[in-house]
């Protein structure tokens, strides 16, 4: 039982309304230290996800996967909740909102579901809020320790990386400690950190709140939060003389072209994408000009075979032969 994972799920509970909360904080400590989401629907079953499986809630705070034992959530329930999340002040958090979620004190991530606005500009806000997905952020000080090493290139720089893991495998997690890693210093670099820029699209890998980064990322890292990779590149380039730029879900052509814009500058890359093998990821047009060119010198294939965060392989890039002891 980790007592500070239960007082992380237990300080989210804050966020939820009381009725909901007091049913929460009734579930199994083994239960409260693993949970990754918290989901509230309206007229559905109160529920919560762990490695990989959903659980209901009963009244008395029992998981169950019996949905007819489940607390059902009420339009009140989510109405007071997002109340709660937005601290009463919907502008406040306009932008987040048009995004499609609200980033909290410690880096938790709520997503927003409901009736979508749209105006000349694109979505202008969500109305008639009828979901809510409460994502726990649970970084993991040294989970990148063992792959730092197949990472950092000598004298004093790394090759550019590209984590590949299906959804909710730990590619966030492990990409945050990796530039966690590399900012503050490694032993094979004599102690010496490097300039981390870090495009923080979603608000996952710092977990901004108020300009105060909620996840330890490095003494030397830079972050430009909600920002879109192409615009996020140019920035830190300009302005902060990066040595290694860090992204998220990299997909789209604008994805490629910024990775482009770094490496012409000299500067290094790490990303992370949604996929299980190499396979996946050529049969997307946009990225497949990234494997063919072998931008790429490292490729980190993660699954949870093992837990989250599981390395099931690294990948040599010009040979793409395995490189994993």
């Amino acid at each position: 039982m980790d007592e500070k994972e239960i007082g992380i799920y237990e300080n989210v509970l804050e966020y939820i309304s009381l009725e909901l909360s007091q049913i929460l904080k009734k579930i199994p400590d083994t239960y409260k230290s693993n949970v990754e989401e918290i989901r509230l629907r309206n007229n559905a079953p109160l529920s919560i996800y762990i490695k990989g499986s959903d659980f209901f809630i009963t009244e008395e705070g029992i998981p169950t996967k019996n949905k007819d034992k489940a607390r059902l959530v009420n339009g009140k329930e989510i109405i007071k909740t997002f109340q709660l999340i937005s601290n009463y002040s919907l502008y406040a958090f306009e932008e987040e909102i048009r995004n499609g979620f609200i980033t909290l004190k410690g880096g938790h991530r709520v997503g927003i579901g409901g009736k979508v606005l749209y105006g000349n500009n694109g979505i202008e806000t969500i109305k008639n809020i009828s979901s809510l997905n409460i994502r726990i952020a649970r970084e993991k000080i040294g989970v990148s320790d063992g792959v730092i090493k197949y990472i950092v290139a000598f004298p004093r720089t790394i090759h550019n990386t590209l984590i590949i893991s299906p959804p909710q495998c730990g590619k966030t997690t492990i990409l945050r400690d990796i530039i966690r890693n590399l900012s503050n210093g490694l032993p094979i670099f004599g102690g010496a950190g490097l300039k981390v820029g870090v495009i923080d699209e979603r608000s996952e890998i710092a977990g901004m709140y108020n300009g105060i980064p909620q996840h330890d990322i490095g003494i030397r890292t830079d972050v430009l939060d909600g920002c879109n990779k192409r615009d996020g590149t140019t920035m830190l380039l300009r302005a902060m003389s990066p040595e290694v730029i860090a992204m998220d879900e990299i997909g789209s052509i604008s994805d490629v072209e910024a990775i482009h814009e770094s490496l012409k500058a000299g500067v290094k890359v790490i990303a992370t994408v949604h996929g299980n093998t190499l396979e996946d990821i050529l049969s997307r047009r946009s990225l497949s000009i990234l494997i063919k060119d072998k931008i790429f010198k490292r490729y980190i294939f993660l699954d949870n075979s093992k837990g989250v965060g599981t390395v099931k392989d690294i990948i040599e890039g010009d040979s793409f032969t395995s490189i994993k002891k």
